[in-house]
């Protein structure tokens, strides 16, 4: 396998856009998974990023993870469709006047659906909610396609690109 060029694009907002999103279907909600204990929050991190090479949670060993997760500053946020796990906000706010979407991501049998669209605009809603200067988060071309243009049409303004030479993510099993 020969190595490939990797883009990472950071990206930020300074205010709560004014472009209300409807609920594309009924039987929504949004759990904040308060203190979640490690075995769930890699579960989510697996099934939402293993085809993107979500690596970073995967080497931090349990009491790392655990320490970041039982911070009351660091949120998970999980939608649920009709009561089923489908994706994952995780909302970073220990430094002080901003928050990071350190991980954001649908469960695969959930895109397509309009959800990202409006859990993203649920995330911004939310992270607002708090004394803020600014939100940001970075993503890259190992992501979902629709991830950029989504977090652009969402009201996120480029900052920051760079490309790096990688090798190529193991195949999904």
């Amino acid at each position: 396998m020969s190595d490939e060029d990797v883009k990472t694009t950071w990206i930020q907002m300074f205010a709560l856009p004014d472009r209300p999103i409807p609920a594309p279907r009924d039987g929504l909600a949004v759990v904040h998974a308060r203190n979640p204990p490690v075995h769930y929050y890699r579960y989510l991190y697996d099934v939402v990023g293993r085809e993107y090479d979500w690596t970073s949670r995967c080497r931090m060993s349990d009491e790392q993870l655990g320490a970041i997760l039982s911070n009351p500053r660091n949120e998970l946020h999980v939608l649920h469709v009709e009561g089923v796990p489908a994706g994952m906000a995780e909302l970073d706010r220990r430094q002080a006047g901003e928050i990071e979407i350190t991980q954001f991501g649908l469960v695969r049998g959930f895109l397509g659906q309009g959800l990202g669209r409006w859990f993203l605009r649920w995330a911004i809603e939310y992270a607002f909610g708090f004394p803020l200067n600014r939100l940001w988060l970075h993503t890259c071309t190992r992501d979902h396609a629709a991830a950029l243009p989504n977090y652009l049409k969402s009201g996120f303004a480029v900052y920051r690109e760079e490309v790096r030479t990688e090798s190529p993510p193991k195949p999904v099993s």
